[in-house]
């Protein structure tokens, strides 16, 4: 399993870069994990655009979805270019059915998952929990059967991170905030919180992602470790995980 940060800034993409978006890949199945803005663009350097075999969306805010409708218009381009009729399927939850009613076009289909269930997506089974978010968002343990990653997508912090990360291998945190800073009113977690999630989970390895466009982002690798022994890095396009 080989996860791949495509866009890992908060709210808006700084320049040549993208808000939340990650590509997951196993024995040829590649499933994207949120598509914000700019990340059709920067997926392009890693994979053909029709060979995305699912996608997943942690909730709608447009720093999360804002490429969805870019992506679609991708794929009728190519009906057209190389007569492709496959139809991606987009797993999303029904909280926002405004939101949700948009994933369906001509060759994307929007298919509701159950938060209360596991998912099975090609190799991949994903559980789901609920974020403290200004709007439904759905945080994701996903394994292969072999290893974990868990993606908090956007969330103030709470208790219920710890179980639910319980010995992950990867953690990759919203990471919005400086640790001097509190992130709960706006539905984002600082640099410990993140860190103090990892360490009282007992997880292998931390990525801090949708990170805020201000200050010395090196500080929060700092401020995590103060409270989790194990290895920090801060997201950027192309960083990768595998294992």
């Amino acid at each position: 399993m080989k996860i791949t940060v495509i866009g890992y800034w908060g709210g808006y993409p700084a320049p040549d870069s993208a808000t939340s978006a990650y590509l997951l890949e196993k024995d040829d199945f590649t499933l994207l994990i949120d598509a914000g803005s700019g990340s059709l663009s920067k997926l392009q350097k890693y994979k053909n655009v029709l060979d995305v075999d699912a996608v997943i969306l942690s909730h709608y805010h447009h720093d999360h979805v804002a490429d969805i409708g870019v992506l679609q218009y991708a794929w009728l381009v190519q009906s057209y270019v190389i007569g492709n009729k496959e139809v991606l399927p987009i797993y999303a939850h029904t909280d926002d059915m405004d939101g949700f009613n948009k994933l369906t076009h001509d060759f994307t289909e929007g298919v509701a998952y159950d938060p209360t269930q596991t998912l099975t997506v090609g190799p991949f089974s994903i559980t789901f929990q609920k974020t403290k978010h200004p709007v439904p968002c759905y945080g994701m343990r996903i394994t292969d059967g072999q290893s974990v990653i868990v993606y908090t997508a956007d969330t103030s912090y709470q208790e219920d991170w710890i179980a639910f990360s319980k010995d992950a291998d990867l953690l990759i945190t919203d990471c919005n905030f400086y640790a001097n800073q509190d992130g709960s009113g706006a539905g984002h977690m600082t640099s410990k919180e993140g860190g103090h999630i990892a360490s009282e989970a007992n997880v292998k390895e931390l990525i801090l992602s949708h990170l805020p466009q201000y200050g010395n982002r090196e500080d929060l690798i700092q401020q995590a470790s103060e409270v989790f022994n194990g290895k920090i890095r801060l997201a950027e396009e192309g960083l990768s995980w595998e294992k």
